[in-house]
C-alpha cells in the first residue's frame, strides 16, 4: 500500500494529525506544556523525504561522505533553516523562529551524526548544523531527551503500529486471525525483536500477541462494510487508549502527581506494552511492507530517488526550485552543494518525485527540463 493507491490509507499528513491528537492527551494526562508536545508531534516527520523510510536509504547512502541523511536531522533542519519565516543580523536564516524548548521537544535524537551513541544508526542533527544544535541543548543533559520529546516518540509508535495494522486489515492485506497460529506468528516475532524491541525475546513478543487477542476488541478482518468498518474504529481506539493509559500510568508511579515537564521526569512505558506495540508494528512490516511483492515496488522507489539525485546534480540551474539553487550557488565545495541538491529531493512529496522522475527519466531528458 501506498498514499495515493486507496482512498482509505493514510499518509504523513494524517499521520502527524493523528500522532499531535495521541501526544496532546497523553501529554496533558501527565501535565506537560500542551504547545511543546503538539508542536513536536507535528513536525516529528516534517525531514522524511518521498517515499519515507525507503527514501531514507537511498539518501542516506548517496550522503555517506557529507555527514549523512537522516529524517529526524532533517527535520531540524527545516525547522531552523530551510523554512524561513524570520533572518538573522547576519542574513542567516533562522528558520521557523521557534523557541529552544520547542526544537528540543522536536528532537527525538538528541545528538549529532558524529556522536551517535553505540547501538544506534539514527541521529537528530547533521554536524553541518552544530551551532543551533548546541543552542537548543543548551543546559539539556547528554543525549537525554525532555519529556515532551519522549511523549512525541510514544505517541508517534502508538499511531503508526495502530493504524498501520487498522490500514492493512481495512484493505484486505492483513487477516488477523494470523495472531491464533504460532508457526505463521514466528516471522513476525523475529521482526518485532530485531526491528522494534532488541531487548525483550519472542516469548515477550508472543505472550503480548495473547493479550491482545484477550482484550476482545481485535478484528480479524474486514470486509469492508460499515458495521466491520467501525468495528475497526473501535479496535483502534481502544487500543490507542490501552497503550496511552499504560504508559501515564507507569509515569505517575515513578514520578508521581503534579506537572511533569521538560526534564524533571522520564516517560515509563512498560516492557509488555512495549511488547504489543512492537507485534502490531511487525505484523503490518512482515505482512506489507516487506511483502515479496512489494520487492520490486520500494527498489523503483529508491530508483526514483537516486534518478532525480542525479538529474538535480547534473544540470542544477536547470532543475533545482529556486531556494534550493541558492543554497547550492552559494555552497563553497561539492559537500555544500550535494546538501543543496540533497535538501531538494528530500522536500519533494511523494507524488512530485514521481512526476518529475516521468518528466526527466522516462521521456527525453534536457529538452523536457
Amino acid at each position: 500500500m501506498e498514499p495515493g493507491s486507496d482512498d482509505f490509507v493514510r499518509n504523513r499528513l494524517t499521520h502527524s494529525l493523528e500522532v499531535a491528537q495521541i501526544g496532546r492527551e497523553l501529554g496533558a494526562a501527565l501535565g506537560c506544556d500542551g504547545d511543546l508536545v503538539d508542536t513536536a508531534c507535528l513536525a516529528h516527520d516534517l525531514g522524511h523525504p518521498p517515499f519515507g523510510h525507503n527514501g531514507e536509504t537511498a539518501l542516506a547512502r548517496a550522503c555517506a561522505g557529507i555527514g549523512g541523511f537522516e529524517g529526524n536531522a532533517q527535520t531540524l533542519r527545516l525547522l531552523t533553516r530551510l523554512e524561513a519565516k524570520r533572518f538573522r543580523p547576519d542574513g542567516r536564516s533562522a528558520g521557523l523562529n521557534l523557541t529552544r524548548a520547542a526544537l528540543d521537544a522536536a528532537t527525538k535524537y538528541p545528538w549529532t551524526a558524529s556522536q551517535m551513541p553505540a547501538g544506534t544508526v539514527k541521529f537528530g542533527a547533521y554536524d553541518d548544523d552544530l551551532d543551533v544544535f548546541t543552542w537548543l541543548r543548551e543546559g539539556a543533559p547528554e543525549f537525554r531527551r525532555c519529556l515532551e520529546a519522549q511523549v512525541m516518540d510514544w505517541a508517534d509508535d502508538v499511531g503508526y503500529s495502530v493504524h498501520d495494522v487498522e490500514d492493512a486489515v481495512a484493505a484486505g492485506r492483513l487477516d488477523l486471525a494470523v495472531l491464533r497460529d504460532p508457526r505463521a506468528l514466528e516471522p513476525v516475532f523475529a521482526v518485532a525483536v530485531r526491528l522494534y524491541a532488541p531487548d525483550l525475546d519472542e516469548e515477550h513478543i508472543a505472550a503480548a500477541g495473547e493479550r491482545l487477542l484477550g482484550t476482545g476488541v481485535v478484528v480479524e478482518r474486514s470486509d469492508g462494510s460499515r458495521v466491520a468498518l467501525a468495528a475497526l474504529k473501535d479496535m483502534t481506539s481502544t487500543l490507542i487508549g490501552r497503550f496511552v493509559r499504560s504508559a501515564e500510568q507507569a509515569t505517575r508511579a515513578r514520578a508521581g502527581e503534579g506537572q511533569l515537564t521538560r526534564y524533571a521526569a522520564d516517560l515509563v512505558v512498560p516492557a509488555a506494552t512495549r511488547a504489543e506495540c512492537a507485534l502490531l508494528k511487525a505484523l503490518a512490516a512482515h505482512f506489507v511492507m516487506f511483502a515479496p511483492e512489494r520487492a520490486d515496488a520500494l527498489a523503483a522507489e529508491r530508483r526514483i530517488v537516486e534518478d532525480l539525485l542525479a538529474v538535480f546534480r547534473a544540470e542544477p540551474e536547470a532543475t533545482l526550485d529556486p531556494l534550493h539553487l541558492a543554497d547550492h550557488r552559494d555552497a563553497t565545495d561539492d559537500a555544500g552543494r550535494l546538501r543543496a541538491v540533497v535538501d531538494q529531493v528530500a522536500s519533494l512529496t511523494d507524488v512530485r518525485a514521481r512526476v518529475l522522475h516521468r518528466r526527466w527519466c522516462e521521456a527525453p531528458g534536457p529538452a523536457s527540463w
